[in-house]
């Protein structure tokens, strides 16, 4: 399955990016938030590719941050929420702000989503309060990731096992050590910091 790409934008729309990789161009789906960050037509481009499969179609959904990828993910295991949906809900509220309001209950906040009635909000509430890391809304605060560098070190923690607020204070731990901010070094330094 597709989970990266990198390539040349040939054009975008609030919903869709066109991105060629290899003389191939990959019709991809994305939220208003990544349209809004995406360069201008005829710039390089790098989404964090979710591939969904069904029996007469194989569609891609784009991401620029890998935690938006992440929470987009988490809607599609609501009961109700498609991939369609889960873009819509992401392009009606900031990821922070819907990790919070689904953390706090706050289905006045969530039914103003586009799409989003007060049964689905529930099922969010319900499917999901425990299942998301603490926004930075919250009193426990997750970094602040500036880079993809950063955020790829995240998903490589979680993806080994790690609970996502500990990878969260690695990361912390390895942007003190005053080294070069490489993968690798960042990877290492969260490694220990895990360790300890």
């Amino acid at each position: 399955m597709i989970a990266h790409l990198r390539g040349t934008l040939l054009a975008k729309h609030p919903n869709q990016a066109i991105v060629e990789t290899h003389g191939v161009g990959y019709d991809v789906a994305i939220t208003v938030p990544t349209f809004t960050e995406l360069p201008a037509a005829g710039a390089g481009v790098t989404l964090h590719i979710h591939t969904h499969v069904r029996e007469d179609a194989l569609s891609l959904y784009g991401f620029l941050r890998i935690a938006e990828k992440h929470l987009f993910e988490k809607l599609l295991t609501v009961s109700g929420i498609g991939p369609t949906l889960a873009i819509k809900i992401l392009s009606g509220m900031p990821a922070d702000e819907m990790v919070a309001a689904i953390r706090r209950g706050d289905l006045v906040r969530l039914t103003r989503i586009p799409g989003i009635g007060k049964k689905t909000a529930e099922r969010m509430v319900l499917e999901l309060r425990d299942k998301l890391p603490p926004s930075t809304g919250d009193s426990e605060s997750t970094p602040a990731f500036a880079s993809p560098v950063e955020e790829d070190v995240i998903s490589a923690l979680v993806n080994l096992g790690y609970q996502r607020a500990a990878a969260d204070k690695a990361l912390l731990a390895a942007r003190s050590a005053k080294t070069a901010q490489t993968f690798d070094v960042l990877f290492r330094e969260a490694l220990g910091a895990l360790s300890k």
